[in-house]
C-alpha cells in the first residue's frame, strides 16, 4: 500500500515508511560516541601515522582524516566531483593517499601537505578497490573496478603495467583487494581479489608479468579448482588474519556469512559465522571476530567458541567498513548514516553492554540526543548510490 499524505511519503510503501521512521528515531542515539559527517561513508582504513585516526572515503568526493579521540575532522583531501569509494596509503615513504572514485579514476595526494598528486586513468567504470605494494623495491598501486578489471600501476611514472582479467570464469565487479603477506616476496606479490561473483581469485604479480593461480581442491586430493569458491554470492571483503599463526584468509559476503578460509587446507572454509544479512565488513582481534553490514549492527563473536558474544547497536543505516585500533582494543565503524563510531572491545565493556540490554529488555532505553548526520547528495545521486550498494 502506498502512502500519499505528505510529499516525502507519497511514493513510499508502508514498509519503506516504517523503515524511514525507525531510522529517524534511532538517529538520535550516542552509542559508540558518534562523529557526524555530512556525507555517506563508504570505506575506511587506519592512518599509519596516527594510532587514533582513520582515513574515510566519502560520498561527497573527498577523503577525510578523522581523529576518533579528539573528534577532529578538518583534514580533507579534495579533488573528485563524484563519490570516493575506496582509499589506501602507500607510495614513496608511505606518504601518498590514493582514492578510487565514481569518476573511474584513482586520485592521489601528499599525505602531509594534502597537495594533489597524479591521477591514474584507465578504468571504464567505478573504481571500487585500491591497494599499495612494492615489487622489486619499486612502489606500485593496484586498483579494481566495476569494469571487471584489475590494473597494476607504476606509482612513480603513472604508467599502467598490467590488466588482470579471468580468462576462464567471468569475473564481475571487483569489491576488494588484499596482498597476501605470507606468499609475497621481494620480486613478486600474491594478490587476492573479491568480486560480485562468489569466486575469490589469487594472482601472482611480477614487474614483467602476472598469472592467475590455480587452487588445490579441498574435496579431491591432487585435484585443482579454478578459484576459491566458498560463498554463494558477492564477496565484499577479504582480510588476512595477522593474529593467527597460519595467517588465514577471512571473508565477508552477501550470503550473510563471514568465513575463515584455512591456508593449510587450500583456502577451504574452516569456520563460518552466520551474521544474518549482507556482511560488508569483517575485522579481527586476538579474542574477537567483528562483523557488520546491512542490518546496521556491529556483531562481536568469540574466536574460540564461534558464538555471538555481543551486539553493538548505534548505526541507523548500513555499515560499510570496520577498522581496529590500539592492537584490537577498539574497533571503528563507518556507515551510510554518515557517522563514525568507536567501540571498546574489552570483555568487561562488552559484558556491561549485555547487562544493560538484559536489564532493559522489557523497557525502552533512554538515549541522549545527538545531532544526526545529514547528507548533501541530490535525489538522483542518492538513488545511484543505493544501486551501487546493492549486489552488482
Amino acid at each position: 500500500m502506498l502512502k500519499g499524505t505528505t510529499a516525502e511519503h507519497f511514493f513510499q510503501t508502508d514498509a519503506e515508511q516504517a523503515k524511514t521512521e525507525r531510522r529517524a528515531a534511532k538517529a538520535s542515539n550516542k552509542n559508540g560516541d558518534p562523529i557526524g559527517l555530512k556525507s555517506k561513508l563508504l570505506a575506511a582504513i587506519p592512518d599509519p601515522t596516527s594510532p587514533s585516526s582513520v582515513f574515510i572515503a566519502t560520498s561527497t568526493g573527498s577523503v577525510r582524516r578523522v581523529n576518533v579521540d579528539t573528534g577532529d575532522t578538518k583534514q580533507l583531501y579534495r579533488g573528485p566531483s563524484a563519490p570516493v569509494t575506496c582509499v589506501a596509503v602507500g607510495g614513496p615513504g608511505n606518504n601518498t593517499v590514493f582514492a578510487g572514485s565514481w569518476d573511474n579514476n584513482v586520485w592521489s595526494w601528499n599525505l602531509t601537505s594534502k597537495a594533489p598528486g597524479r591521477k591514474f586513468s584507465g578504468h571504464t567504470d567505478f573504481v571500487k578497490a585500491v591497494v599499495c605494494t612494492k615489487i622489486g623495491g619499486k612502489d606500485f598501486l593496484i586498483s579494481g573496478g566495476a569494469d571487471k578489471k584489475i590494473m597494476v600501476w607504476d606509482v612513480e611514472t603513472g604508467s599502467r603495467l598490467h590488466v588482470l582479467q579471468d580468462q576462464a570464469v567471468s569475473m564481475m565487479a571487483i569489491q576488494d583487494l588484499v596482498i597476501d603477506p605470507v606468499e609475497s616476496g621481494p620480486d613478486h606479490v600474491t594478490l587476492v581479489s573479491a568480486s560480485s561473483d562468489p569466486h575469490i581469485r589469487r594472482w601472482r604479480i611480477r614487474r614483467d608479468g602476472f598469472e592467475q593461480l590455480q587452487e588445490t581442491s579441498p574435496d579431491e586430493p591432487g585435484a585443482v579448482r579454478h578459484a576459491i569458491l566458498e560463498h554463494d554470492t558477492t564477496v565484499y571483503k577479504v582480510v588476512f588474519d595477522s593474529e593467527g599463526d597460519e595467517v588465514d584468509l577471512w571473508t565477508s559476503s552477501g550470503d550473510g556469512t563471514a568465513k575463515c578460509l584455512s591456508r593449510i587446507k587450500g583456502f577451504a572454509a574452516d569456520d563460518s559465522i552466520q551474521h544474518g544479512d549482507h556482511v560488508r565488513a569483517v575485522a579481527l582481534t586476538e579474542e574477537w571476530v567483528v562483523t557488520a553490514g546491512r542490518d546496521e549492527d556491529i556483531k562481536v563473536w568469540n574466536r574460540s567458541s564461534g558464538k555471538l558474544y555481543c551486539i553493538l547497536e548505534g548505526h541507523y543505516d548500513e555499515v560499510t567498513d570496520l577498522v581496529t585500533l590500539d592492537g584490537g582494543k577498539r574497533v571503528v565503524s563507518v556507515s551510510i548514516d554518515g557517522t563514525v563510531r568507536t567501540w571498546l572491545l574489552q570483555k568487561d565493556t562488552l559484558d556491561k553492554v549485555n547487562k544493560e540490554k538484559e536489564d532493559k529488555a522489557n523497557g525502552v532505553e533512554k538515549e541522549t540526543l545527538a545531532e544526526p548526520a545529514t547528507g548533501n547528495m541530490t535525489a538522483e545521486e542518492e538513488a545511484e548510490l543505493a544501486a551501487l550498494m546493492e549486489d552488482d
